[in-house]
């Protein structure tokens, strides 16, 4: 990484650091006036990404997603590729984001395109932590529509690139992710099993707000198998680890988990004190939506109690919040809750409008999940489509493979027939070399064997010679000889 990206994010961390003190809307303000001051288009992206976290208005949520994804894709084309690169993640984040808002919408096609478009570019820069978050949004959406098998088809390729990244803490989270789906399923052995290793290594790696969620799970798998003390237990340390830590965001849950545990147990008293414990905070951290859950369980219990009055109040204000929200499922309890009210005080009127009301909620969650089921179809019809789609493509990489491979092999084999025939014609040249070399030796064998009778012959001429030379007497003794006798 670039000295610049690191002097970045240590500012941020310490930043990050300094915010963690003070309460969350003070946080928002902090991290928008540090968006206001910022120089660098990285900080800008980070702040951008932690502001999104924690912002709750979906409308909002978007506006800065889209503002950190146009930042993004304005670096895009920098010559630096650690820049590039970078930026490319912001990007893959941003859409993962988007993708998360159209989720909680329901907008599927939408979010599954956001998804699908931040695994392809997390997948071109081999971020696998990125192409494993992909994958584990993708099954949520799944999740929501209630396919379970395409569901454990993602979380289950989220965990394995995690397993190969020897990412603990993605692990973890896909254990818990998929010991959910199991206890859906029925499972509860594999359930149990797998939300024990999640906690297992969440432990190991001392990240008490993943182990206060597993143990969260656990409470309602023993709940669900009816042995109600390890239920407690569960929830008990659950809430424990949250308070030390301070998490109060999921704080609600754990205490709304044992004041329903001890309502059914008869223990109202107790019941309603974590309730009201759970209601503060939700009012201190103005978590609306679980606020109506508790509020509609207080009134249940002031109902069971004979508490009419109160059990009014709470029904009420609960029902008005789930309206301000407009969460159909809310309403519907909260209209059932009141309608338990109304027929006690016998105000019948006023009960059966409770009912209608809840009749239509009931009846507009029935729609979602209508909606739910054609969007599952239009989905498996797309899937379908596509996975033609990919196989007819394949069907002719393949063949084109298999055309190369045959042209190859084709090549392959004139390469043999052809250099066979150069060996074969080299043997032959070879072996006629020899046959001239062995020639040529004869030759000059017998040349100098002629040679040498040859100098044996002249040797033998030239001793002949000498001799004859050496018995006759020569032209001058012979001329000497007859002047002597002409004068005699």
């Amino acid at each position: 990484m670039k000295p610049i990206f690191k002097y970045l994010l240590l500012s941020l961390a310490v930043f990050l650091f300094q915010l963690n003190s003070i309460g969350q809307d003070k946080t928002i303000d902090s991290l928008k006036l540090a968006l206001k001051n910022a120089t660098h288009d990285s900080t800008k992206c980070l702040t951008l990404k932690i502001l999104c976290k924690l912002e709750k208005d979906y409308d909002l949520k978007m506006k800065l997603a889209m503002q950190r994804l146009t930042i993004a894709e304005s670096h895009l084309t920098d010559p630096d590729k650690a820049i590039r690169v970078f930026f490319l993640k912001q990007k893959s984040s941003s859409l993962n984001t988007i993708g998360l808002i159209y989720s909680d919408k329901f907008e599927i096609p939408m979010a599954l395109e956001c998804y699908y478009k931040s695994f392809e570019i997390d997948e071109s820069i081999g971020d696998k932590k990125g192409m494993a978050t992909s994958f584990n949004n993708i099954g949520r959406v799944y999740y929501n529509l209630g396919d379970i098998a395409k569901v454990l088809e993602y979380w289950h390729k989220a965990l394995k690139i995690r397993e190969e990244m020897s990412d603990k803490k993605g692990i973890g989270s896909s254990l818990s992710n998929l010991a959910a789906i199991y206890l859906v399923q029925g499972d509860k052995h594999k359930a149990f099993e797998y939300e024990n290793r999640s906690i297992k290594i969440k432990s190991e790696l001392g990240d008490l707000i993943g182990v206060a969620h597993s143990l969260n799970n656990l409470g309602i798998m023993y709940r669900e198998q009816g042995n109600l003390p390890k239920s407690l237990e569960c929830h008990e340390k659950s809430l424990k680890i949250k308070e030390e830590i301070g998490d109060y965001q999921s704080m609600p849950e754990s205490l709304n988990n044992l004041g329903e545990f001890y309502i059914k147990q008869g223990d109202f008293e107790k019941g309603l004190d974590f309730h009201f414990r759970g209601l503060k905070i939700c009012e201190e951290i103005n978590d609306k939506n679980a606020m109506t859950l508790t509020l509609t369980d207080i009134c249940l219990s002031y109902s069971s109690q004979g508490k009419l009055n109160e059990a009014f109040n709470y029904g009420n204000r609960s029902l008005k919040i789930a309206k301000d929200l407009g969460f159909p499922q809310s309403i519907a309890n909260a209209a059932y809750a009141l309608k338990s009210v109304y027929k006690k005080q016998n105000k019948y009127k006023e009960a059966f409008e409770m009912y209608e009301l809840e009749i239509k909620m009931r009846d507009s969650v029935n729609n979602q999940e209508t909606q739910k089921a054609t969007v599952k179809k239009q989905m498996q019809y797309a899937y379908e489509k596509k996975e033609l789609e990919t196989k007819a493509e394949q069907d002719k990489k393949d063949a084109i493979a298999k055309a190369e491979l045959n042209q190859k092999e084709n090549e392959r084999n004139y390469f043999i027939a052809g250099f066979g025939l150069v060996l074969v014609l080299a043997l032959f040249i070879l072996r006629g070399y020899k046959q001239k070399q062995k020639a040529n030796a004869i030759i000059l064998e017998q040349k100098e064997l002629v040679d040498e009778k040859q100098k044996e012959i002249l040797d033998s001429i030239h001793y002949a010679k000498r001799i004859q030379t050496a018995l006759l007497p020569n032209e001058k003794y012979i001329d000497r000889s007859l002047k002597q006798l002409n004068k005699s």
